[in-house]
């Protein structure tokens, strides 16, 4: 019997898979449990509408994180601090500050755990930090760390 996963099934198929198997395992496992639907006409064109709208939505996320990292790249986000000899900080400047930052000034609303930063910036200066938007998109943030 062919039937169309639902859910992942581990060792059968994945989700919005279309397979073959044992008649008595569609009817009296997959299909009371809620894990397959059977494979006719209209569930398969259930399912490519699904996979349609799921792939323009993802054209859409792809164009507002491309859209995001113009504006990103060229905004320099500049934050103040205590420092001593050297131009080094007391502490340093974390990811959550910069999005805490960028969402207070710039009304940009970026989570903290996009933001790239390896350690905190820990000297004053410039510093370019990567924020990643999307799989495919990075953009380039300017960091100004000034004397406070």
């Amino acid at each position: 019997m062919k039937v169309i996963f639902l859910k992942d099934v581990k060792g059968k198929g994945k989700k919005g898979e279309v397979k073959n198997v044992a008649d008595g395992y569609a009817q009296n496992f997959l299909l009371k449990q809620g894990l397959a639907v059977e494979a006719n006409q209209a569930a398969i064109s259930t399912l490519n509408a699904q996979k349609k709208k799921e792939e323009k939505l993802a054209a859409e996320e792809l164009d507002e994180a491309k859209k995001l990292k113009t504006v990103i790249d060229e905004l320099t986000v500049e934050l103040s601090a205590k420092s001593g000899e050297g131009g080094r900080l007391f502490g340093s400047i974390t990811s959550k500050q910069i999005a805490e930052e960028l969402q207070k000034k710039h009304g940009i609303k970026i989570d903290k755990r996009k933001i790239e930063l390896a350690d905190g910036i820990r000297a004053l200066g410039y510093t370019k930090v990567p924020v990643k938007l999307h799989l495919e998109v990075t953009a380039t943030l300017n960091v100004h760390v000034k004397e406070a």
